[in-house]
């Protein structure tokens, strides 16, 4: 069944993205990926073990997400797997938390999603089998202090996956989420500049903070996050749920 499946990554150019294209790949799916690099998206392909889609997209743009879509299903038919996985993260108090700044992080972080979802359900349904999995972040599950936009779209991409679940459960489709700790990749180097620069501390001191944050006293690597992915994509009775992986730091 492998072989016939078809799947779209979003965010693949690099870090997570990347790795569950592979991962995918891997299992002999074909992966359609998708990011705003197209320099990224072409290294993303040539690590994939198989047939590769390269469609650059801003999926924050509604007829950007169509664009995907429309290229897919023209090339390869339905969509049976879709991976949510594109994502930013900004940290600022709560009092200098900027409009533009809490809107950016619902943009990417929630409305993405959902209109990826909005898009794939229909043929997903169709055929009778479809694997949505979202990419979100242990902030979907507890608040910590100066991210309160990232937290709050991250809360409420968990609250789309739990009721598109119960929605979509009898259609022969999932809808999971994978909510990784401080991952070791691009963004979490961001966000390591980003205590730099606020506190003073080096930048080895920085990743030490992030590092343990996770009882296990390590980033959690991107392969260990496509792992999760996988495991909700070979699932047919999981659905509606949230998988941590986050080294033990939010136990549920």
């Amino acid at each position: 069944m492998a072989e016939s499946r078809t799947a779209l990554v979003t965010g693949a150019g690099r870090g997570i993205g990347r790795a569950i294209a592979q991962r995918l790949s891997d299992a002999g799916l074909r992966v359609a990926l998708t990011s705003r690099s197209q320099d990224e998206l072409e290294q993303t392909a040539a690590l994939c073990a198989g047939e590769t889609l390269v469609v650059p997209a801003d999926i924050t743009d509604e007829e950007g997400v169509n664009r995907i879509f429309t290229e897919v299903e023209q090339s390869w038919g339905p969509l049976t797997v879709l991976v949510a996985n594109a994502g930013a993260a900004d940290s600022a108090r709560l009092e200098k938390t900027t409009d533009a700044q809490w809107q950016r992080m619902l943009d990417i972080n929630l409305t993405a999603p959902f209109r990826c979802m909005r898009r794939a359900v229909p043929g997903m349904r169709v055929v009778g089998y479809g694997r949505i999995v979202v990419v979100a972040s242990t902030a979907a599950r507890v608040g910590e202090p100066y991210i309160s936009a990232y937290t709050a779209s991250k809360h409420g991409v968990l609250g789309l996956v739990r009721s598109a679940a119960a929605e979509l459960a009898s259609s022969g489709v999932t809808v999971n989420a994978v909510c990784p700790g401080y991952v070791d990749t691009p963004m979490t180097d961001a966000s390591i500049e980003g205590i730099v620069a606020k506190t003073g501390r080096s930048a080895q001191e920085a990743r030490q903070i992030l590092e343990r944050k996770q009882p296990i006293g390590r980033l959690i690597t991107p392969e260990e996050v496509a792992a999760a992915v996988w495991f909700c994509i070979e699932s047919a009775a999981m659905s509606g749920q949230a998988v941590n992986v986050d080294g033990g730091a939010v136990q549920s």
